[in-house]
C-alpha cells in the first residue's frame, strides 16, 4: 500500500526516523486508543532523547487521543459490528445514518456520515450502552506533562486543491492502479475502505471509467482536506502557518 498511502520515499525514511508507517498487517485494525497507547511509548523515548517529538497526522481524532485522551467508551462487539456491516452492504450508509439521526441527532449532525467506519462505531456505542454517544462525550483538556505546539499547514484553497490534483496524478503515474488491482482480493478490510482504493475498486467493478475513478479520488481527497481544516479551525490552539520550513521552525522556537 505504499503508493495509495503516499508513504514517504526511502530517502526520507532513512534521513529522518519515522514511526508507525507500514508496521501493521493488512488485516489488522488500530483504533485511536490503540494508537495512543503505542505512540505514548515512542513519545516518551523521543522526549528522553531529544526533548522534542513531532507528531504529524491527518486524523484529528488520533492526535487528540494522544494529546487529550479519550472518553471511556465500550469496546467493539463483534456480533453487532458484523450485523451493522451487513446492513451497510445491503442498504448503504443512508440507512445507518437515518438510524443514528433518530437515536442521536447531535452525533448525526457532527459526524462524517460518508465515513462508514465512523458511522458504524457511533451506532455501535449507542446500541451497546443504550445512550446517545453525544451524552457520553466530555471535553477533555490537553495533558499537562507536555508543551504542545499545534501547527496547521495553510495555503490558499485553490493552491491546495491544485497540489492535491497533481499529487493524485503522480500516484497514478507511479502505479496506483496496478497496486489497487493487486489488493482487490482484500477489499473488505478496513485499510482498503479508503480514498484512492475505494474508487478504483468501483472502476474494477465496472461502475465507472478509470478517468472517472481518478476524478473521484481527487474530489474525495479535496473533501478530506477540507474536513482536516475544519477540525483544526474549531480549536483556537491550532496556529495556521504557511508551509515554509524556515517559518515553521521559527514559529516553534518562539513557542517553546
Amino acid at each position: 500500500m505504499r503508493i495509495g498511502t503516499a508513504r514517504p520515499s526511502e530517502d526520507d525514511l532513512q534521513s529522518v526516523p519515522h514511526h508507525f508507517l507500514g508496521h501493521l498487517e493488512l488485516t489488522e485494525t488500530w483504533s485511536a486508543g490503540t494508537f495512543a497507547r503505542h505512540a505514548e511509548v515512542i513519545l516518551q523515548e523521543l522526549l528522553a532523547a531529544t526533548g522534542i517529538a513531532v507528531l504529524v497526522g491527518g486524523s484529528g481524532l488520533y492526535i487528540d487521543a494522544l494529546l487529550k485522551g479519550l472518553d471511556p467508551l465500550p469496546v467493539s462487539d463483534p456480533r453487532l459490528r458484523d450485523e451493522l456491516r451487513s446492513r451497510l452492504q445491503r442498504e448503504g450508509s443512508e440507512g445507518l445514518a437515518a438510524d443514528l439521526r433518530r437515536i442521536d441527532p447531535a452525533t448525526w449532525e457532527r459526524i462524517d456520515r460518508k465515513n462508514p467506519h465512523r458511522l458504524i462505531r457511533a451506532l455501535e456505542i449507542c446500541l451497546l450502552t443504550g445512550r446517545p454517544l453525544s451524552t457520553q462525550r466530555t471535553a477533555p483538556r490537553d495533558r499537562e506533562d507536555l508543551k504542545i505546539v499545534r501547527l496547521s499547514m495553510d495555503m490558499p484553497r485553490a493552491s491546495l486543491y491544485t497540489r492535491i490534483d497533481e499529487r493524485v496524478d503522480r500516484m497514478v503515474a507511479d502505479g496506483l492502479v496496478e497496486e489497487a488491482s493487486g489488493l482487490l482480493p482484500h477489499r473488505e478490510h478496513n485499510a482498503l475502505r479508503t480514498v484512492g482504493y475505494r474508487e478504483l475498486f468501483q472502476h474494477f467493478d465496472g461502475q465507472c471509467t478509470l478517468s472517472e475513478a481518478i476524478a473521484l479520488i481527487k474530489q474525495h481527497t479535496r473533501n478530506y482536506a477540507k474536513r482536516q481544516l475544519t477540525w483544526s479551525r474549531r480549536d483556537s490552539s491550532w496556529k495556521h502557518v504557511i508551509p515554509d520550513p524556515q517559518q515553521v521552525i521559527a514559529h516553534v522556537e518562539r513557542e517553546v
